[in-house]
C-alpha cells in the first residue's frame, strides 16, 4: 500500500518537471486559451501582420521637428556621406579635424580624403590579422583567440584609436587629392573578397608553421601575401599619393594662395598642429554601467595597426562624463562620439528620443530593461560614430538636448544632423573622446591606474559602422 502511494508521486513530479521544461500539450492549451481573440486583438493582428512595426508604434505626438536652437554650438559647415560603407569612425574622426583646416585656410568648407586613410586602414588590418596568426601558431585552431582572428580578419568598421594611429603614421590629404571610388562607397563586396583571401593566407601560415618554419620564414611569407592584398586594395581604391601640390580655394573655386607641395604627413602636421598628439592628448570616456566606474579598461587586440594602440578608456558615471564634454563644446571643440544610434531613431525628422515609439501600447506589455541589463543581454551597444557639436543648457546649466553631425548625407535626418534628448543620451550614449585639458583632476588621476584588460571578443566593443 505504501509503495503504491510513492509511485504516483514520482510520476506526478516527473510530469510537473516536464511541464516546466517543455511545451507539453497541456502547456500549449494554456497558452492558446490565454489569447482571447477579441475584436481589439483581431484589429491589432490585421494591422501588425500587414504593416511595418515602426509605422504602427510611431508616437504621432512626437513627430514635429522640435526646438532646434542650441545655446552652445561649435561653428562648422558641410555634411559628409559615408554612403554604403561602415566608415563612420573615419568620417567622424576627420570631421573633428577638418575644423582645424577650415580655420587654418580661412575657408567656409573643407573635407579631408577618407579613402586615403581607409586604404592604409585595410592594409594595416590585414597585417594585424596575418601577424596575429603567426603569433598564435602554436595554439590549436579551435582556441578562442585563433577562432576570433579567423572570424574577424578584416572590417570596414573602427574606432577613434584607429583614426589617431592612422593619421599620425600616414598623414592626411584633401578630399580632391584622392577621391572616393565605387568600392570605397560600397565596401561590402570587396570586404568579403579580402576576408576570404586573408583566411586562406592565415591557413597557409599555420600550415607552414606546422611544417617547421620559424618566425623569420613566416614573416617573409606574410610580406609576399601582403603584396597580393596591396594590389587588391589599389585596384579597388586607387594608390595613395606620396606627394601632392595643392592650394585652398574660395567659394568660387579660385586659389587663395600659391600652390604648395606636401607629403601627407607634412600636410597633417601643418594643418592640424594645434590638435596636438591625437593619441596622447586625448581621452576616451565611456559610460558602461555593467562594469565598475572610475576605472581604466583596455581592450586586448582591439586596434587597427599591429604597432598601434589598443582601446584605452575611463569608465564614468554618465553625469561625470558630461562635464568635460560640455567644457569642450563651450570651447568650440567638437568631439568623436558614439552611441546605439538605431534605438528610438526617427530618421525622417532626425531625433533620438525615448518617446519616439511606443511598442508597449501596441503589444500590451512593458519593455523595462535598464542600460546595464541591455548591455549584459546583448540588447544594446555602441554601433555608430558621429561628431558631437552642440548642447542646449537650461537655466541651471544642465543639458536638455544635444546635437551631432552625422555622415549619412545632408538629406538625412535634420539637415544631416541628429538631435537627441538628454534622457536618450543617458540611455544609449556609450563613448566620447575629449582633449585631456577638459578633464578634471579626478579623471586624470584615474588614468594613472593600471588598466583592466578585457578580451577582444567582449560584446560591448564591436567596431562602429
Amino acid at each position: 500500500m505504501k509503495t503504491q502511494l510513492i509511485i504516483p508521486a514520482i510520476v506526478l513530479l516527473t510530469a510537473t518537471a516536464q511541464a516546466q521544461s517543455t511545451i507539453t500539450p497541456q502547456v500549449l492549451q494554456t497558452l492558446q486559451q490565454s489569447y482571447t481573440n477579441s475584436p481589439t486583438d483581431k484589429a491589432l493582428r490585421n494591422a501588425v501582420s500587414a504593416n511595418s512595426l515602426k509605422s504602427l508604434v510611431l508616437n504621432q505626438e512626437n513627430t514635429a521637428v522640435g526646438d532646434t536652437y542650441f545655446n552652445v554650438e561649435v561653428p562648422y559647415s558641410g555634411i559628409s556621406d559615408q554612403k554604403s560603407s561602415g566608415r563612420c569612425w573615419l568620417f567622424t574622426g576627420t570631421n573633428v579635424l577638418r575644423a582645424e583646416a577650415m580655420r587654418k585656410f580661412d575657408v567656409s568648407n573643407f573635407f579631408f580624403s577618407q579613402i586615403h586613410l581607409f586604404f592604409y586602414d585595410q592594409l594595416e588590418k590585414s597585417n594585424l590579422f596575418l601577424q596575429g596568426i603567426i603569433d598564435t601558431r602554436s595554439m590549436p585552431i579551435d582556441d578562442q583567440m585563433v577562432r576570433w582572428l579567423f572570424q574577424n580578419p578584416l572590417s570596414d568598421g573602427g574606432t577613434y584609436t584607429g583614426v589617431a594611429d592612422l593619421v599620425m603614421k600616414y598623414g592626411l590629404v584633401p578630399q580632391d587629392v584622392m577621391v572616393e571610388t565605387y568600392n570605397s562607397n560600397n565596401t561590402s563586396e570587396i570586404d568579403n573578397v579580402l576576408k576570404r583571401k586573408l583566411r586562406e593566407f592565415g591557413i597557409a601560415l599555420r600550415e607552414k608553421a606546422e611544417s617547421g618554419a620559424g618566425q623569420k620564414a613566416l614573416e617573409q611569407l606574410k610580406t609576399e601575401q601582403l603584396k597580393t592584398i596591396y594590389r587588391m586594395l589599389v585596384l579597388a581604391y586607387g594608390e595613395p599619393v606620396t606627394q601632392f601640390t595643392w592650394a585652398p580655394k574660395d567659394g568660387s573655386g579660385k586659389p587663395k594662395s600659391e600652390p604648395k607641395t606636401y607629403t601627407p604627413l607634412e600636410f597633417y602636421r601643418e594643418v592640424c598642429a594645434s590638435a596636438g598628439d591625437l593619441y596622447a592628448d586625448y581621452v576616451m570616456l565611456m559610460n558602461d554601467p555593467s562594469r565598475p566606474y572610475n576605472k581604466v579598461y583596455e581592450i586586448d587586440y582591439d586596434r587597427h595597426l599591429y604597432d598601434g594602440h589598443n582601446w584605452l578608456y575611463v569608465n564614468l558615471d554618465i553625469e561625470d562624463l558630461k562635464q568635460p564634454v560640455i567644457a569642450s563644446l563651450k570651447d568650440s571643440a567638437a568631439m568623436y562620439f558614439s552611441c546605439d544610434v538605431a534605438k528610438c531613431l526617427n530618421s525622417k525628422i532626425g531625433t533620438l528620443d525615448l518617446n519616439n515609439y511606443d511598442y508597449g501600447s501596441l503589444f500590451g506589455t512593458d519593455f523595462g530593461m535598464n542600460k546595464k541589463q541591455r548591455i549584459l543581454t546583448f540588447d544594446s551597444g555602441s554601433s555608430h560614430a558621429m561628431t558631437l557639436v552642440a548642447v542646449d543648457l537650461n537655466s541651471d546649466g544642465k543639458p536638455a538636448k544635444w546635437k551631432v553631425q552625422n555622415s549619412w548625407g545632408a538629406s538625412n535626418g535634420h539637415a544631416g544632423h541628429l538631435i537627441m534628448t538628454d534622457e536618450w543620451f543617458n540611455e544609449y550614449m556609450f563613448r566620447v573622446v575629449v582633449n585631456r585639458k577638459y578633464c578634471s583632476e579626478q579623471i586624470l588621476e584615474i588614468l594613472k591606474q593600471k588598466p583592466v584588460k578585457l578580451p577582444a571578443w567582449d560584446p560591448m566593443f564591436a567596431e562602429e559602422k
